[in-house]
Order: structure tokens, then C-alpha cells, then sequence
């Protein structure tokens, strides 16, 4: 038995299809079946029960899976081990964040790691949500960073920034002038959001139908960058997280307004797959996003 066999087994049993196994593994769906049925002529006994739809495990599957489960544990953490006694090896950390927090947060938390462990690499990568879930899942990388995470069996979820939202609008809005603002205001404003596949803008929408409020949308972006440019040249008003947009206040680009209605939040998350095994240098960088330091500065503004 080779362990990328090994592999192939646990990924069939936990995504419940033979053509996702062969992905994650580039192999082709028939290898999947094939390698199963090899697996039942060494053992003698039937692993899956392909009568039902999807497909279940046998009890000899089941104990099967787990210990397949438990050498690939055991043999991930023994590379981990080796990987770790060798002085001249060099830990690469995968880290793939959604713009917003790799730009305006993550960095700091870079810095802090690299002064701790200097000759380990972090390579950071921007993507989309659904993206960083897939790459995750795929082990492409080792650390995804999204805002308002989901909940799902594949994925340890860990807190990280609770970012607060605020109005954005340009020096040249009627709003300019004002300290902070109702919600209630925004009734039939022209507004820049996020597309609706986005989570943030997702998030932001459920805040503005839970005071009913209705708004003129004009325009929706993938990402805040765009976002904040429309707002400067007073193309409308927009919701945006206050990392995001520190910058530009202190710059007097934009103007920046707090709801008085409630503190608004946009939670975020570092997202890991379950049962990945993880080299101390990871653990480390983990423990800096989602201990006392891993919580925004931007009380204040």
C-alpha cells in the first residue's frame, strides 16, 4: 500500500464522490474505483456499499478509513518532525487572505512572525472567499483568511478581527460634515456595495434590510479598492470595514461616520482543514492571528 493510495480513500469517504477524489488527487474517477477495488481484493472484504446513492461505508470500511486516517496523521507529523530537526531546512507557510484583511491587516501580524522566525517563508496570496475554501480544503495552502466564515465539518474555524463597519463618503457629500450617523438616514442614498456573492456585501445587506432600510445601489465591486475610488469622486456612499478605509481618512480623502444605531461588525476568520497537521512554525503564525494581539487597533480613528 503506497500512502497517495491511502489518500485517495479518506478524500473519496469525506467528499462522497469518486470524480472529486480523482481531482484532488489527478487521477481520473475510474483510477478511484479501481484503487477500491484493489483495496477489497487485498482485504478480502467489501469496503463501500454502492447500492445506496451516495455511497456508505461497510463497518469494515469504517475501520478501514480510520486507520488510513491515522497513518497519514502519523506520517504527515513524521515529515513534520524531520522537516523540523534538519537546522539547514527552511519552513514555507501557504497563507491565501481575501484583500481587504492581507492589505490593511494581515501585515503587521507578518512582521511579527518573521522577527520570531526569520529564515521560515510566508508566502501570502490574495483570493476570494469561496476560493480559500477550496484551496484549503485541497491542502494548496495552509492558512485561509475570510471574513464573516462559514461553518462547515471540513474546516477548523478560529476568530480572528472583528473589524467594525462604517459609513464612507466623500468631502463633497451632504454627509461630510456630521460626527456619526442613524442608519435610518441612508433611506434611498446612492450607494457602492460589494457584488452579491461577496460576503461583506451579503453581511451589509442583512444590516440594512434588519432596519429596513432601502437603498439607490449604483454600483457593486468585488473589493474595497474600487469601492473607495467611486466614493472619492462622489459617485455615492458605501459601507466599508474601518481597516480599510484609515488611510484615506487620515489622508482627507474620505470622510468616515459611525452608526449610532449599534456598534456594526464584520467578523473574520482563519480558517484550517481538519485533521491537517501542522508544523510548529504554523502553529506559532496561528497563535499570533487568534490570541489578545490578533484583535484591531482601530477603536479610534
Amino acid at each position: 500500500m503506497q500512502i497517495e493510495n491511502l489518500q485517495i480513500f479518506c478524500d473519496l469517504v469525506e467528499s462522497k464522490s469518486f470524480s472529486r477524489a480523482g481531482e484532488k488527487n489527478f487521477v481520473s474517477q475510474s483510477a478511484v474505483s479501481q484503487q477500491v477495488s484493489q483495496f477489497e481484493m487485498e482485504f478480502k472484504c467489501q469496503l463501500l456499499d454502492r447500492k445506496k446513492r451516495p455511497f456508505e461505508l461497510t463497518e469494515a470500511g469504517k475501520v478501514f478509513y480510520k486507520a488510513c486516517r491515522e497513518i497519514l496523521t502519523t506520517y504527515q507529523r513524521f515529515k513534520s518532525d524531520l522537516s523540523q530537526m534538519s537546522s539547514e531546512s527552511r519552513v514555507s507557510i501557504k497563507i491565501s487572505a481575501i484583500f481587504s484583511i492581507g492589505m490593511h491587516i494581515l501585515q503587521e501580524f507578518v512582521r511579527q512572525f518573521m522577527s520570531k522566525y526569520p529564515t521560515s517563508n510566508v508566502e501570502l496570496d490574495f483570493a476570494n472567499s469561496d476560493k480559500i475554501y477550496k484551496d484549503v480544503l485541497a491542502g494548496q495552502i495552509d492558512i485561509g483568511i475570510v471574513a464573516v466564515p462559514k461553518k462547515d465539518r471540513h474546516f477548523d474555524v478560529f476568530d480572528f478581527v472583528d473589524d467594525e463597519l462604517v459609513l464612507v463618503c466623500s468631502k463633497k457629500h451632504t454627509l461630510a460634515d456630521e460626527a456619526d450617523i442613524d442608519i435610518h438616514r441612508l433611506q434611498m442614498e446612492r450607494f457602492i456595495t460589494f457584488g452579491k456573492d461577496v460576503p461583506t456585501g451579503q453581511l451589509i445587506d442583512s444590516i440594512l434590510q434588519k432596519y429596513g432600510v432601502v437603498v439607490n445601489t449604483v454600483m457593486e465591486f468585488d473589493n474595497t479598492e474600487t469601492i473607495k475610488r467611486a466614493v472619492e469622486i462622489n459617485s455615492g456612499i458605501s459601507i466599508l470595514p474601518i481597516s480599510t478605509v484609515m488611510a484615506e481618512h487620515q489622508a482627507g480623502t474620505l470622510c468616515v461616520l459611525r452608526f449610532t444605531n449599534e456598534r456594526l461588525i464584520r467578523p473574520s476568520g482563519v480558517v484550517i482543514r481538519k485533521n491537517r497537521v501542522l508544523s510548529e512554525q504554523t502553529k506559532y503564525f496561528i497563535e499570533l492571528l487568534t490570541g489578545e494581539k490578533g484583535k484591531i487597533r482601530a477603536n479610534e480613528i
